[in-house]
């Protein structure tokens, strides 16, 4: 028996995952563990690049290197359980693990939410206000902003554990996903939800539609002033520096609300489940590459480090 401001009846969940789909389960295996694999060390590698090149320690890939940091904690909350049990009969986790995992995973997608914002603000301030850019995003505002979206996150998790642990789970115990999702879990109480389902509402409007609202501000206001540059070298040069943090909050944030649309909709909970590991696995890993590929900073930074190896 767990107790958490209720008694609950149920001591352990069973996770369905992808136990439906027997015959490729080993493919997916593979695929799964490779893409956490490839998602650690991509983010791994971009946060110690940024660390030991002198020339990326600005704001922005300050910021970047919070983001790595995130992805890592979000996929891991969720992708080592999920690859090792593949092949267990019986996929179980603990209502307290469980109620862990969610409290995680919340938190780290709740901080990238905000710590997108304070990127977004960061190339607000460095296209819009390039003189005072410097004074502006000064280390220690840096340091507070992203402090912030951690705390952000936190705080929104903390105040929906106190709400789950105050329902009763009393069977079945039966969660049709690879993870402790929220929307599972309130199907399965035996208990009045309402309480629990205002917090969320109240807090998709707090992160999700006020950090999108204050991105698409900053954003036409870049918009507008990129607009004001007369030669197009310099218009593309403008762009492209924002170019790779739209990106990513446009897969963040539409496979998000598509995956949220889908959960709550009627549709196939296999196809749900599907779109989650895009949402949840594939876009942590997609992040230092959407950063890498096109930024001649991280070209730089990387060719200098394999010139001191090659002089060592």
């Amino acid at each position: 028996m767990i107790t958490g401001g209720n008694i609950t009846g149920i001591t352990h969940f069973n996770l369905l995952g992808f136990s439906d789909f027997p015959r490729i389960l080993p493919v997916l295996f593979v695929i799964f563990l490779l893409i956490y694999i490839m998602t650690v060390t991509w983010n791994l590698c971009l946060i110690v690049l940024v660390k030991m090149d002198s020339h990326l320690h600005t704001p922005m890939y300050f910021f970047l290197s919070n983001l790595s940091f995130i992805d890592i904690c979000y996929v891991t909350s969720t992708a080592p359980k999920m690859v090792s049990s593949f092949f267990q009969n019986q996929q179980m986790i603990t209502f307290v693990g469980c109620i862990v995992q969610y409290f995680f995973f919340s938190t780290m997608g709740l901080s990238e939410c905000c710590l997108l914002t304070a990127m977004a603000y960061d190339r607000y301030a460095a296209i819009c206000k390039p003189l005072l850019y410097s004074s502006i995003m000064s280390p220690t505002l840096c340091i507070w902003m992203a402090l912030g979206a951690y705390l952000a996150g936190l705080f929104a998790s903390f105040s929906q554990l106190c709400a789950l642990l105050q329902l009763h789970f009393c069977g079945p115990n039966v969660i049709n996903h690879f993870l402790c999702d929220m929307s599972q879990l309130l199907i399965l109480s035996c208990t009045n939800t309402f309480f629990v389902k205002v917090i969320l509402a109240i807090l998709t409007v707090m992160y999700g539609i006020a950090n999108i609202f204050i991105i698409m501000v900053s954003y036409c206001y870049i918009i507008v002033s990129i607009m004001k540059v007369t030669s197009a070298k310099g218009r593309s040069k403008a762009f492209n520096t924002c170019a790779s943090h739209l990106t990513t909050v446009s897969l963040f944030y539409i496979s998000g609300i598509f995956v949220y649309l889908s959960s709550s909709s009627s549709g196939s909970p296999s196809f749900d489940r599907f779109a989650s590991c895009f949402y949840i696995v594939v876009i942590p890993m997609l992040n230092p590459l959407i950063y890498s590929l096109r930024n001649r900073d991280i070209k730089d930074a990387l060719k200098n480090l394999q010139k001191k190896r090659g002089h060592c």
